[in-house]
């Protein structure tokens, strides 16, 4: 265990190498853990979340990687860049490395999904030049019309490299490369007008990877199970690398599956034992929503030491809620470990102690609406619980600077967050201007620099960084980053009754949940003939479709009201003030309502299904599935369509917090704006309902609830045929 004053020496210590293993690079990393380790197990992919298992060892990851790697050298393709289009699963790890073996720049990119646009996919290769795109013959086949289509993405050399055999790793060339070599870019986000790629060094990466060792207080015997996605940062960087980094296991699952059936994450860290695992503040609270108190009993969380949250704002109540509902099963308060990253410091900023528990402080809600620190007693009204995210470690720094006089700030003051060190990245990938705007800044006071401008606001207070708020506008909802720019231009194209570059999009914390909202000025020629129901609908399709964005709210604006600054840039802050004070000149608007749907009134819903499909002898205990109903008779005589329509329709207006009312079988699911997350997780409880298992696409395969359920019937008919004669 670290104390206060060695902690202190440990983060002032400016002799600090690279990596103290004394690895210049990932690739002397894995070269080592593959001839000092060679049979260790090193990474484990559980495909269905919970017993089918592939792994593999620091020997075969280093063959396979080598084979790849030679495969690209044969190709020129040293020195290019190529995406990484892998589902979850170790087929990415095994690219990952190939690219750094061969000196080719890894682009991680989550693949498409069948018939989706290729805007995003279509801005990252061209702002990256990528040449090639490694990925699986199942990925593949469903997008190779989609690439076909876009003369930017048709030029791609495309390459499955599943089927690669360790034949070739004998003829891999190694290279000449340093710890300035650049490893791979980081896109920040699903932006499709102005994407950039942080450029992500093999020094940032080891000096980062120091960095969480050091604060996380890992050691050979920490275990690592993970879910988070691989082609973002934490997962990657966190997941993949650390590991790595100390030689030790990591159990991984797929977002998917987590999303699923979050009780997946938790059974894998009891059941392997594992010491360090986290996510974004949602993941918790969806395990507290998700998880019954039966299923706790089962779990031993007790050798969870370090329960990381970050990613998106860390929050009191998610800490109080998950530590009081798991502490039976042996969850301690303390290994909630809140910490701050980005993409453009590698990953981690700061983090706490390990043995310490979660500092929160009481603030003044009014003052800190105004950037200012007022210290207030838990008890006293209007106050806001804010939580510490630790401190810095090893050579970094952080200050908090004001951003218009790009002075230092006091402790205690409101600033912008700024970052030196070697873990901050080399800038954005060609592009010098904002590189130099956001990477090179200087403290005016002290001519200290260079620092990194985070754009977040925060303060220090005993040495603990608290982040309060952002100046930049990145919209962070469920962990991932969403540039309001590129929300705005899809709104505006989704009706023509709407004012081209007069629109805002921010989020707004509602129940302790960040949610999109959108303020768009109306076209003067449609103010007397607008059909808001219509024009709300268009903007929470378009949104959905394109970002999988649920939106909470939708307001149209009188033409030339919407707050700009005398040079005509869109004001999203007064927008959102707006919007919460209610001063905007509204001419039609459109809120979810929370409050509207009663989950008892959608049970008794769901409970007349059963009357309707089973017979008083037949009536299933709760939660059993209706396979018994699924006979070859009631699906001919059409029985079946309306307990599964109905099903659909409830369950569709519990998770978009809607009216059944509202839902039309007919109305594209994009329409209601179904994010990815609520239609994984409906599809999981869709598939316990009926009693077999359902491709997670569903909801993107069969785009309303009237094909859906005549998919369903079929399938179930098509089960009873596999089956008979006993019923399905």
């Amino acid at each position: 265990m670290l104390t206060h004053d060695e902690s202190e020496g440990l983060r002032n210590n400016n002799l600090f190498s690279v990596s103290t293993l004394g690895e210049a690079t990932l690739v002397d990393l894995l070269r080592k853990r593959a001839l000092q380790q060679p049979r260790q197990v090193a990474y484990t992919f559980l495909v269905d979340g919970e017993t089918e298992e592939v792994s593999l060892t620091y020997q075969e990851l280093d063959q396979k990687a080598r084979s790849l790697a030679a495969k690209l050298q044969s190709m020129k393709a040293t020195g290019e860049r190529a995406l990484l289009l892998y589902p979850a699963g170790l087929e990415f790890i095994v690219a990952f490395f190939g690219c750094l073996y061969a000196g080719v720049i890894a682009v991680p990119v989550y693949p498409p999904r069948r018939n989706q646009h290729m805007t995003r996919l279509q801005a990252i290769v061209k702002d990256a030049s990528a040449s090639f795109a490694l990925t699986t013959t199942s990925v593949l086949t469903k997008i190779e019309q989609s690439l076909k289509q876009e003369p930017e993405l048709a030029a791609l050399h495309c390459i499955a490299t599943e089927n690669l055999t360790n034949n070739f790793a004998q003829d891999w060339q190694p290279l000449k490369i340093s710890m300035h070599s650049l490893a791979f870019l980081q896109y920040t986000s699903g932006s499709t007008g102005t994407p950039k790629g942080v450029m992500v060094s093999h020094g940032n990466l080891l000096h980062n990877q120091e960095m969480i060792k050091t604060a996380f207080q890992h050691t050979e015997e920490t275990i690592f199970v993970g879910w988070l996605p691989l082609f973002h940062d934490m997962g990657l960087i966190g997941n993949v690398l650390q590991p790595l980094y100390l030689g030790i296991p990591s159990f991984l699952m797929s977002p998917t599956v987590f999303l699923q059936k979050p009780l997946r994450w938790l059974m894998a860290i009891s059941g392997y034992k594992a010491t360090t695992s986290g996510g974004p503040n949602f993941a918790y609270d969806l395990c507290v929503e998700k998880i019954t108190p039966e299923q706790i009993s089962q779990l031993d969380l007790s050798s969870w030491e370090v329960a990381f949250s970050g990613s998106e704002p860390v929050r009191a109540q998610t800490i109080e809620r998950f530590s009081g509902t798991f502490e039976d099963c042996g969850f301690r308060r303390s290994a909630f470990y809140p910490c701050y990253g980005m993409a453009e410091t590698t990953l981690i900023v700061s983090g706490g102690l390990k043995t310490a528990p979660p500092v929160i402080r009481s603030l003044k809600d009014k003052a800190l609406k105004q950037n200012l620190v007022e210290t207030a007693t838990p008890d006293e009204e209007d106050t806001k619980a804010i939580v510490g995210v630790g401190r810095s470690w090893l050579n970094q720094k952080i200050v908090i600077a004001n951003p218009e006089s790009l002075t230092k700030c006091p402790d205690g003051q409101i600033g912008e967050i700024w970052v030196s060190g070697p873990s901050v990245a080399g800038g954005y990938w060609r592009q010098p201007q904002q590189t130099q705007q956001t990477f090179n800044a200087q403290l005016q006071d002290t001519g200290e620099g260079p620092f990194l401008r985070t754009g977040d606001l925060g303060f220090l207070l005993d040495g603990e960084l608290f982040v309060t708020g952002r100046i930049k506008d990145m919209i962070i909802i469920r962990g991932q980053n969403h540039y309001p720019q590129d929300i705005e231009l899809t709104v505006q194209k989704s009706h023509p009754a709407l004012r081209p570059n007069c629109s805002a999009a921010f989020s707004v914390e509602v129940e302790g949940v960040e949610r999109l909202v959108i303020v768009q000025e109306v076209e003067r020629s449609y103010l007397q003939k607008l059909d808001v129901d219509e024009v709300v609908r268009a903007v929470r399709q378009a949104v959905s479709e394109q970002y999988q964005l649920q939106v909470y709210a939708v307001v149209l604006l009188k033409t030339a009201s919407i707050p700009k600054t005398s040079s005509g840039k869109i004001q999203r802050l007064a927008c959102r003030d707006g919007f919460l004070n209610g001063s905007l000149d509204v001419v039609g608007d459109w809120t979810a309502n929370l409050q509207q749907i009663e989950l008892i009134q959608l049970q008794e819903v769901v409970e007349t299904l059963w009357e309707k499909v089973h017979s008083e002898d037949e009536s299933p205990a709760d939660g059993e599935s209706l396979k018994p109903a699924f006979t070859e008779e009631a699906i001919a005589q059409g029985a079946l369509a309306e307990p599964i329509a109905t099903w659909l329709v409830s369950h569709l207006a519990l998770s978009l917090q809607m009216s059944p009312d509202e839902i039309d079988i007919q109305e594209p699911f994009a329409a209601y704006g179904l994010n990815s997350s609520v239609a994984v997780s409906m599809t999981a409880e869709l598939a316990q309902w009926l009693g077999y298992e359902l491709e997670p696409t569903l909801f993107w395969e069969y785009p309303n609830i009237e094909a859906l359920v005549q998919h369903l019937a079929a399938q179930c008919l098509l089960l009873q045929s596999i089956t008979s004669p006993v019923s399905v």
